[in-house]
């Protein structure tokens, strides 16, 4: 605040000339405010001149010049999401101090690369020759094989069980135990939470008593929500990265009394009764059980008794001891590689300034907002609960000539995600001009359809934050239901239709129409199969601009004007080729596109091709590329990071920061390997 206002620079001149100022019209206070505004610039200046002398507290374009004065080296290619140093910067003395050390390694890792990371020292899983003098109790040669929690750690970053020696370095990702060498774990998936959303009743289940936590109604994995760590002075333990729940991890946490480091409000995984407010079940409540298949039903449905709950975190199900146990809410988290899609990660939704605004939850009727806001306006759906209907998005048309269309904006509050799980198509009925945004919301049950109208005006459809899901439904068993089947119809020729972020199936659009796609994972199921077309034959398609996407399947469009940073794991094909350009991107060979640039396979790749964790919607790995891909491919982007929908991750910039830091604070003769728990 400053301290020299025009008020009190006028109250501190005589009063005689404050009387003769009144009388003039006061353009003596106009001069001296004028001045009070320099003074107020130049105390905020002196301000952030002491500020600046602070690592914590100086400007973002000083870090790297204080980095400068002790000698910190910047890193190439910094990445958006962790853009600024200032916490390696602050951290550089504590880090030479402690160069070497294990729990410093584990700060670096994670403060370069922003990934959960967590270091072991690789000569305390050696099994050696015990000194008598020494004994070293915590690394006996032999495997405890009654110790269930060592078993279920083996091979993994907490492990406990010792090994012979490696002679492989770590570097290459092989080697790892062995005296000079020291294993960084890093989990590269992220722990998604979905808020007291209602149990999805097994198909056909008689008993009334089996239910799965995926309101789509599928098997999913749950995830850990990594706890912060209490002191920097202690290596990370399994509480603390979002590393997969299992039901021998969580019954052995839950005998041991540490369950309630998953299981709780705030935790991993919640039960709630229904009620205003919801009331948590008690964890004395829940049975951690196996419940997988059996051909009478599921497993251990006897060993859960009335007035208990079944919970399997590996398959995301619930077990009733009764039916009257029910109903329940579930709190929970599932793996996912990056925030796309629709998900409670944070966004903000546009059409703020819209009118009127109107919002919906508790799965009411949403067609009553949609035709309120038909001629422009906003509806918000304010919770992540099943919306079992299909509405018809409407935006009324303009044919005034020179007149702006109207715009409607349907999304989902931040930190909610929304599924609308339809009996069929859902029509948009987008008039003449119109715009339509929907942000954040998953669709099951049918494709969107875009109507074709009589007119040729334009109109816009945007999808953002968005899951068309695969296949249209889910099996219980996470397969698609109608595989290949189309996610997004667009039938009118003059529709711009853009996607952003989203997860979708096959995209059916006519040729005269526009199709831009960022970020996105277009999936029809294999690479024969048609992705984006006019139709299921897999006639040419809308003219195609795409950025960063995965397409699985093949690709008929009748103009490419653009295709950058992508990945094509079905023949690509474009009518016109005399203009546009695929630039830094993965073709099938055969495929027929317009001029290439750094594209593969080439000349120096002739084999290359991308692997992923998993290709089925629902996986936690779902659209990951697998480490064990051509680093072609990995670090083939324009910028330097991998081709496909994750590029925004920039993840090949992460693993070379880390490994140009390493080289740094690694004490001579040790060796470092980065390895991937997830």
């Amino acid at each position: 605040m400053a301290t020299l206002t025009a008020d009190r620079l006028y109250a501190l001149l005589p009063a005689i000339h404050r009387l003769r100022d009144h009388e003039q019209g006061e353009p003596l206070r106009a001069l001296l405010a004028a001045f009070a505004t320099q003074f107020a610039a130049l105390e905020e200046n002196l301000e952030q001149l002491y500020d600046d002398q602070f690592i914590e507290t100086c400007a973002e374009t000083l870090v790297p010049y204080l980095g400068d004065l002790i000698g910190w080296r910047e890193l190439h290619g910094e990445v958006p999401r962790i853009a600024s140093p200032r916490a390696e910067v602050t951290h550089t003395i504590a880090f030479r101090r402690r160069k070497g050390t294990a729990l410093m390694l584990e700060e670096l890792a994670q403060d370069v690369t922003g990934w959960p990371a967590h270091a072991v020292e690789c000569f305390e899983r050696l099994a050696t020759t015990q000194y008598m003098k020494h004994p070293r109790l915590h690394a006996p040669a032999s495997v405890p094989v009654r110790g269930a929690g060592a078993l279920l750690r083996l091979g993994g970053a907490f492990e406990t069980v010792t090994h012979t020696a490696e002679m492989r370095r770590p570097e290459t990702g092989s080697g790892r135990y062995n005296i000079p060498n020291v294993a960084i774990f890093a989990w590269r998936l992220l722990a998604q939470r979905l808020s007291q959303v209602p149990l999805t009743p097994e198909p056909g289940d008689a008993s009334g008593r089996r239910f799965r936590l995926n309101p789509l109604g599928a098997d999913l994995r749950l995830f850990r929500r990594a706890i912060t760590e209490d002191s920097l002075d202690q290596l990370a333990e399994p509480v603390n990265v979002p590393e997969p729940l299992t039901v021998r991890g969580l019954a052995l946490a839950v005998r041991q009394g540490t369950g309630a480091d998953d299981y709780g409000v705030g935790r991993s995984v919640q039960l709630w009764r229904p009620g205003t407010p919801p009331t948590p079940v008690p964890l004395s409540q829940v049975r951690i059980c196996d419940l997988r298949d059996t051909p009478t039903g599921w497993a251990h449905e006897a060993a859960v008794p009335a007035g208990s709950i079944g919970l399997d975190p590996e398959r995301g199900r619930v077990l009733l001891g009764a039916p009257g146990d029910g109903p329940l809410l579930a709190t929970f988290h599932h793996g996912q590689p990056s925030a796309i899609g629709g998900g409670e990660y944070a966004r903000t939704p546009e059409g703020q300034t819209l009118a009127p605004q109107r919002s919906a939850q508790a799965g009411e009727a949403l067609q009553p907002h949609l035709e309120a806001i038909a001629a422009g306006g906003r509806l918000v759906i304010g919770d992540s609960q099943a919306y079992g209907q299909t509405p018809v998005f409407k935006v009324d048309a303009v044919l005034t000539p020179d007149t702006a269309g109207h715009a409607v904006v349907v999304a989902a509050a931040d930190g909610t995600r929304p599924v609308v799980l339809a009996g069929g198509d859902i029509n948009l009925a987008i008039g003449a001009r119109g715009r339509l945004v929907i942000d954040g919301l998953v669709f099951a049950g049918g494709p969107l359809r875009l109507l074709a109208t009589a007119d040729d005006e334009p109109r816009e459809l945007v999808l953002r934050d968005c899951t068309l899901v695969p296949g249209v439904s889910l099996q219980p068993d996470g397969t698609a239901v109608s595989p290949g089947a189309p996610s997004l119809v667009i039938e009118h020729p003059f529709a711009k239709v853009t996607l952003e972020r989203c997860i979708t199936g096959p995209l059916h659009a006519v040729p005269d129409a526009d199709l831009m796609l960022q970020d996105c994972l277009v999936d029809a199921g294999d690479a024969a199969t048609p992705a984006i077309a006019a139709d299921a034959a897999g006639a040419p398609g809308a003219a195609l601009t795409l950025r960063a996407s995965t397409v699985v399947g093949r690709v008929h469009v009748r103009h490419l004007p653009l295709a950058e940073d992508s990945l094509f794991l079905g023949s690509l094909q474009a009518e016109r080729r005399q203009a546009g350009c695929v630039r830094f991107c993965f073709v099938p060979t055969g495929s027929v596109t317009p001029r290439r640039f750094r594209c593969l396979p080439d000349e120096a790749h002739p084999d290359v091709l991308p692997h992923f964790t998993s290709l089925r919607y629902g996986d936690p790995g779902y659209g990951q590329l697998r480490h064990a891909t051509d680093a072609a491919i990995r670090d083939g982007a324009h910028d330097g990071g991998e081709m496909g929908v994750l590029h925004a991750l920039y993840q090949p910039q992460r693993e070379a920061n880390l490994r140009l830091r390493l080289d740094e604070y690694l004490r001579f003769g040790l060796h470092a390997g980065l390895f991937f728990a997830t």
